[in-house]
């Protein structure tokens, strides 16, 4: 069968743009054509475009009219503007995590951390109800861009699920990290929130996924989340915090450094979910699954796929080892493929068959406004001291 051909824009000249490009290079089952990219700041798109020899446009409108698909790989508080632009033109979106949030009242003082949470829940709830219902309308959907449901483990434990027949009984998972790449990361107003959204939305949407997997494998529906307990820290924010190197990030505004939640599902089950900006050494990428036939540790990042032990950081100056890792000396764990343990070019492929070819869409908007939901109603709880609060479901 002939590859069908789909020409692409990419929307956001940043981090995220650039390892969806790598990603897009390595799609087989489609013929995929970057046709150019659009940011807001001429002289990112320019340099971006130029590396890459690819159009650089000068406004939205250029890139819907030349693309069948758009990247949305912007700062989170404009991600439901551009995908619903890219719905209501029958374009395909695909968009970064998180989908969507509560983005400030629109003041230059907001301050996340002193915003009542039911408001900002509530807010995050009608965003992600207005995408879904002009989704509805469109010959296009949204591709939600959470690389860990295509991670070659999670894929895995997936198989493990619906060929054994498992039930889930508790997840427990991690993203932590020394901070974020981004600049508009520390700011409620761009970020939609904290490391409990930025980073948590990782393994809680891994989880989510494979409960929903159990849920169809078992009983023809997904297993939803059914409440949530949770707490929120800003320990880089604390004037006793001392650190030392300056080895962790802390120029925070007003986010959340840790958090923890503990998310019970309608049947019952539970998954415990940690997410952090203040640990050193690399990623820490993993979900454990204990199930009611088997138990599976999906280490994302790191892994032991390769050791190296360098005597001298200087020895490994041209050497990428792996991503954050701070010092390359002594023994580490170099990625032979990092993308592809963390699944960026497996969900890509898995996009653009769904966008060619009808594939079944794994990550979609219904997964993404479940994690939307859990983590504004984790808020909630947050706010009321870790309290057991309800999460509304679409």
């Amino acid at each position: 069968m002939k590859k069908k051909q789909i020409r692409t824009g990419l929307i956001g000249s940043g981090f995220a743009a650039a390892f969806h490009f790598e990603s897009l290079q390595k799609v087989y089952g489609t013929d995929v054509e970057v046709v150019g990219v659009f940011s807001a700041t001429p002289a990112h798109r320019e340099e971006f475009a130029r590396k890459r020899e690819i159009q650089a446009f000068e406004n939205l409108e250029q890139v819907f009219d030349a693309c069948d698909v758009v990247h949305v790989c912007t700062p989170a508080y404009t991600h439901v503007d551009i995908a619903i632009e890219a719905l209501q033109r029958d374009k395909f979106a695909i968009v970064e995590k998180p989908l969507t949030g509560y983005f400030g009242d629109g003041s230059e003082g907001f301050h996340g951390d002193r915003f009542p949470k039911t408001q900002a829940c509530e807010a995050a709830y009608q965003n992600i109800t207005h995408l879904m219902e002009v989704e509805q309308t469109s010959k296009a959907r949204v591709c939600y861009a959470e690389n860990w449901v295509y991670a070659p483990s999670i894929q895995k434990e997936r198989e493990i699920i619906e060929k054994t027949g498992a039930q889930i009984l508790w997840i427990h998972g991690e993203e932590a990290h020394s901070g974020s790449h981004s600049p508009y990361y520390g700011y409620w107003k761009y970020s939609g929130g904290g490391v409990m959204l930025g980073k948590g939305c990782h393994p809680l949407t891994a989880a989510l996924y494979l409960k929903c997997v159990e849920g169809r494998a078992q009983r023809g529906k997904p297993i939803r989340p059914a409440s949530v307990s949770a707490r929120t820290h800003a320990i880089t924010r604390m004037e006793n915090f001392r650190n030392s190197g300056r080895h962790i990030r802390q120029d925070y505004y007003d986010i959340d450094d840790f958090s923890l939640m503990h998310v019970q599902f309608e049947d019952g089950t539970i998954a415990d979910i940690f997410a952090s900006d203040i640990i050193l050494g690399g990623i820490h990428n993993w979900l454990e699954v204990a199930a009611n036939n088997h138990r599976t540790v999906c280490n994302i990042n790191p892994n032991t796929a390769m050791q190296t032990y360098n005597p001298v950081d200087a020895y490994f100056q041209d050497i990428y080892v792996v991503e954050k890792i701070g010092t390359k000396q002594g023994w580490s764990n170099p990625s032979p493929d990092e993308d592809w343990f963390t699944g960026y070019p497996e969900e890509m492929e898995a996009f653009y068959r769904t966008i060619a070819y009808g594939d079944p869409l794994e990550s979609d908007t219904s997964l993404a406004a479940d994690a939307i939901s859990t983590i504004y109603s984790a808020y909630v709880s947050a706010e009321q001291k870790g309290a057991e609060t309800a999460i509304k479901i679409f």
